[in-house]
C-alpha cells in the first residue's frame, strides 16, 4: 500500500491559484514517518475524474483527493466517485446532521446536497465548518481549501493509519560529484541497484551558474544497513573515475 494524492480544480491546472497541497501533504506525511508516492493533478472533467479514480480504487493505495466535494456545478468529486465505485449517492445522516446544525433554519435543499456522498462512505470531520468530507475504501475526499483540508487529513491519517506510522525505516546519503556526467555514471548506479536489492541509487543533475560550477548529487536511499556499503562502492568508483567530489 503506498500513499497518493489527487488534486483537483480547473484553477489549479489552468495556474488561477497555486497548488499547496502537495508541500504539505508530503510534510503531514514525513512527520508520521511516511512517505508520499504519486500525486495527480486533474481538471474539472466528471468522467476523467471518475476514470482516474476507477484506476485508483482498484489499487491497493491509500489516496487522499482535494478539491471538487462542493455542489456548485463545477464540483464533480462527489459524483465521480460513485461512479468509479459504481455506487449511487445518498444522504449521509452523520453529514446531514452536521449541515443541519450547521445551518439551523436557514437549512435548504442546495445545503444538503454537501451530505450526499457514495453509499458505504464514512465521514471525515471538518474543525472549520462543520461540513463533512468523505472516505470510501482507502480514498479519503477533503475539500480544496487548506485550512479545512489538512486538519482532516491529519484525522484521517491519526485515526485509520497509525499503525503504519514509522514502520518504514529509510537512510539517506550522497555525495556531490563537480563536473560530474551522469552518462559516465549509468553503469555504476545500474550495478550499485542490482547488488543492493534494498536501496535506489538518484542522481540530481545541476548545469551550475556563476557562483558553482556544475555538478551532481549522487547517493542512495533505502535499507539503512546497505546504505553505508553502497555508498563506498559508489565513492571509489568515483574516485577510480579521476572525478572530483565531497560529502554532501
Amino acid at each position: 500500500m503506498g500513499f497518493g494524492a489527487l488534486i483537483i480544480g480547473d484553477e489549479i491546472i489552468r495556474g488561477k491559484r497555486q497548488d499547496k497541497h502537495f508541500a504539505k501533504l508530503i510534510e503531514l506525511l514525513a512527520a508520521r514517518g511516511l512517505t508520499l508516492d504519486w500525486v495527480t493533478y486533474v481538471g474539472d472533467k466528471r468522467e476523467f475524474l471518475a476514470e482516474t479514480l476507477r484506476r485508483t480504487l482498484a489499487s491497493s493505495d491509500i489516496v487522499f483527493s482535494f478539491g471538487g466535494i462542493g455542489a456548485t456545478p463545477d464540483d464533480h468529486t462527489r459524483q465521480a466517485a460513485g461512479m468509479a465505485a459504481g455506487v449511487e449517492l445518498g444522504l449521509h445522516p452523520e453529514a446531514a446532521a452536521e449541515i443541519r446544525a450547521k445551518y439551523g433554519e436557514q437549512i435548504n435543499l442546495n445545503r444538503l446536497k454537501l451530505a450526499e456522498f457514495p453509499t458505504g462512505s464514512r465521514i471525515i470531520p471538518n474543525p472549520v465548518n462543520r461540513v463533512p468530507g468523505f472516505s470510501f475504501a482507502d480514498h479519503h475526499f477533503v475539500p480544496g481549501f487548506p485550512q479545512m483540508a489538512w486538519p482532516m487529513v491529519e484525522w484521517v491519517l491519526d485515526h485509520y493509519y497509525r499503525d503504519r506510522f514509522n514502520r518504514s525505516i529509510e537512510a539517506e546519503t550522497s555525495i556531490v560529484v563537480w563536473e560530474g556526467n551522469e552518462g559516465v555514471l549509468i553503469d555504476l548506479m545500474q550495478r550499485i541497484e542490482i547488488d543492493y536489492s534494498g536501496i535506489k541509487v538518484f542522481s540530481l543533475p545541476s548545469f551550475g551558474d556563476d557562483k558553482i560550477r556544475r555538478h551532481l548529487e549522487l547517493g542512495v536511499r533505502g535499507d539503512p544497513a546497505q546504505v553505508g556499503p553502497a555508498m563506498t562502492e559508489i565513492r571509489a568508483a568515483v574516485a577510480a573515475l579521476a572525478l572530483e567530489f565531497e560529502e554532501r
